[in-house]
């Protein structure tokens, strides 16, 4: 990203922020092999289950879709 320029981050700072909120600040975690599970979980919920209110899919889904169009 250029220096200065909050908007080549935005969808970054997007995602870390609901990470904090939905992971991070609410969940204590017993250790940090503890944290890397929660956060893998974490993940693959985002990328495959949680809808994009944009696309209206989910990221994997709406990748599926881009590549069988191309």
């Amino acid at each position: 990203s250029r220096k200065g320029n909050c908007h080549d981050n935005a969808v970054i700072e997007n995602f870390f922020g609901i990470m904090k909120s939905e992971l991070l600040y609410y969940k204590e975690f017993e250790s940090i092999e503890h944290f890397k599970e929660q956060l893998a979980a974490f993940m693959d919920n985002y990328n495959h289950q949680r809808i994009k209110s944009k696309l209206r899919m989910s990221p994997i889904q709406f990748r599926e879709k881009f590549n069988k169009a191309s």
